[in-house]
């Protein structure tokens, strides 16, 4: 596809001077508040916001993010609480030793119900940390050395340099630094190689275990962040409260926390913020004023605060921040990421195999979905450097030949060997790392992520930085690389006017070319594609095509699945027809044409 002139970099005067203000503005409010002479009540909620947030920062990476429902956050928060206070205020220890024993022991309990519970879907999961809430609360309740339903008495206050912070002003500071810290690690990862692999656990994971990422690790790593963050925020409310007992730390507590993370928007690391502000402001009030205008006592928060969540479910679906940020950006639109990445040093590359050398070989493939036979002991080699089509009528098995090739789907029996090596029951991550890139028949992507986000995880297997220096913020010239490759891919195939649009409102034909681009951000060895042309215009499909043969000519080999008959006929070197899972005839584009047995399966008559 045609060239285009680089992407000039967004100057810095040309964005939105407010973006950079707004954020400078509130840290600057939040650090001078507790020196003016406003009332002790407001410290001392925003206190308590700043501790919820930690939670709901956790409930953003876990739920928001990847998608995975949690009920039991506040047993974390317990576990952090009672550690520290069962150290410092019976054996005297001091509250940092705390601190780092209670992370260890909720890193500990964390992994084990990490190991259990995560590998369960649907409604199993919720419903798993609900029971493991339960049990963690009812453990501590009724443990003698934790002073039972009474919990610990006497926890000491934390002293930093040799200065307490028994005064709610003073320890302020130290929450909102945990809090502020908290936010900017957790956005920091989410905008990385590990938070691309994350961000695609909330509905991508299928394409995800296709790019190398393993799914399962990812669920683990953040479900202990989250557990880590909670232990924190316990860990400051036991020496605030200076005292702790069971009931802060229950079910009815850890739906709470939920409510937070989703009021504020359960995908956005300042929604929690929102949440937990809006969250405690509201049922304090409502504390005060419900009791005293229905004349009675009673729990009448709860009721208004469902109700609250009710209307605001219907009215802000996507929470409160994200609501106000799309109100904001009429005035105010979010600035496209900065090009920093040119002259960035190029990744690693794949040495290719010697030109017409066996690449794949399939021998005697076979999947059967219980009594139905969807693939039917097919056979055929594909050669470095050829491009080989896979083509057949519908509800020929063709989608399903790939998804076994590429590991998507376990085989029956038979044997997939690549490069001369068995492949047969391997995962889709490990065939990934062999070489073997593919795209999907229904597209695949991260819809809120930017198209260049989207081409980067592609790249993922070519680049090593870990969760620890992406949330440090360690990962910026490894970014760089993997932002310059995805470009370099964009520009291949012709998208490279889309960089920084979000990736679900392109139409299909570019969501096509941009999961082409994602596939040759890997760098492999055998690209497969699956209806590659399907929703291009006929110019685009020429683009692609000459895309495509280029491709062959650098050493690729290709495999793709595709409908399109003038397509296919002008592009491949050999073909395989499939008709009901079985292989009907192998042969080159004119031997194809020619065989009487293709006209018959396409058209139902020899003539």
């Amino acid at each position: 596809m045609k060239a285009s002139p680089p992407v000039p970099p967004v100057p810095a005067a040309a964005r939105p001077w407010s973006r950079r203000l707004a954020p400078a503005l509130l840290l600057a409010v939040l650090a001078v508040l507790p020196l003016l002479p406003v009332p002790e009540f407001w410290i001392t909620q925003l206190n308590y916001i700043g501790m919820f947030a930690l939670v709901a920062l956790g409930l953003v990476l876990l739920t928001g993010v990847g998608g995975l429902t949690s009920f039991g956050q506040a047993a974390f928060v317990g576990v952090g609480a009672y550690t520290t206070a069962l150290l410092s205020a019976r054996y005297g220890l001091s509250p940092w030793l705390g601190l780092a024993a209670g992370l260890a022991i909720t890193l500990a309990i964390a992994l084990v119900l990490a190991l259990i519970t995560l590998r369960m879907s649907g409604h199993y999961l919720p419903l798993a940390t609900i029971a493991w809430a339960l049990s963690l609360n009812f453990s501590i309740a009724n443990m003698e050395s934790l002073g039972k339903y009474d919990g610990l008495l006497g926890v000491p206050a934390i002293e930093l340099f040799g200065i307490s912070l028994a005064d709610g002003r003073a320890i302020y500071y130290l929450i909102w630094l945990f809090a502020i810290v908290g936010a900017i690690a957790v956005r920091n990862l989410l905008d990385s190689r590990p938070g691309r692999a994350i961000r695609a656990l909330g509905g991508a994971t299928v394409m995800a275990e296709a790019m190398g990422v393993s799914t399962f690790r990812y669920k683990v790593v953040i479900f202990l962040i989250a557990a880590l963050l909670a232990s924190v925020s316990g860990w400051l409310f036991a020496h605030v409260q200076r005292t702790v007992n069971p009931s802060p730390f229950g079910l009815k507590m850890g739906i709470e926390y939920l409510f937070m993370a989703v009021v504020g928007g359960v995908s956005s690391v300042w929604g929690a913020f929102v949440g937990a502000g809006v969250f405690k402001i509201i049922e304090d009030q409502l504390k005060e004023l419900l009791p005293a205008l229905l004349g009675s006592n009673g729990n009448f928060e709860i009721i208004v605060l469902g109700i609250v969540l009710v209307l605001m479910l219907k009215y802000a679906p996507k929470g409160l921040w994200p609501s106000l940020q799309g109100l904001l950006s009429r005035w105010w639109p979010a600035a496209p990421r900065e090009r920093d990445w040119e002259g960035a040093a190029a990744l690693a590359s794949r040495p290719k195999p010697p030109a017409g050398s066996v690449l794949l070989r399939v021998d005697r493939l076979r999947k059967q979905f219980g009594g139905l036979v969807a693939v039917n002991d097919v056979s055929f080699e594909l050669r470095a450097g050829e491009i080989m089509g896979l083509i057949g009528p519908n509800g020929a098995g063709k989608s399903t030949t790939f998804n076994l090739v590429s590991g998507v789907l376990p085989a029956t029996s038979g044997e997939l060997r690549f490069a001369g090596e068995s492949i047969t029951g391997l995962p889709a991550r490990q065939i990934a790392r062999r070489g073997l890139s593919r795209t999907f028949q229904h597209v695949k992507m991260i819809a809120d992520m930017t198209v260049l986000e989207n081409v980067a995880l592609g790249g993922y297997l070519r680049s090593h930085s870990g969760t620890a220096k992406a949330m440090l913020r360690l990962d910026r010239a490894e970014e760089r690389r993997l932002f310059a490759e995805a470009e370099s891919q964009l520009r291949r195939i012709g998208m490279q006017d889309h960089l920084h649009e979000l990736a679900g409102n392109l139409a299909l034909g570019p969501q096509r070319l941009m999961e082409i681009a994602r596939a040759l951000c890997a760098d492999p060895s055998l690209l497969l594609l699956d209806e590659p042309a399907a929703g291009l215009r006929h110019k685009e499909k020429q683009a692609l095509a000459a895309v495509l043969r280029q491709l062959r000519a650098e050493g690729m080999s290709i495999l793709l699945v595709e409908h399109d008959m003038d397509f296919v006929m002008g592009l491949t070197d050999r073909i395989v027809v499939m008709e009901f899972g079985t292989k009907l005839i192998e042969g080159t584009p004119a031997e194809v044409q020619a065989s009487p047995e293709v006209r018959a399966a396409y058209l139902g008559t020899e003539h």
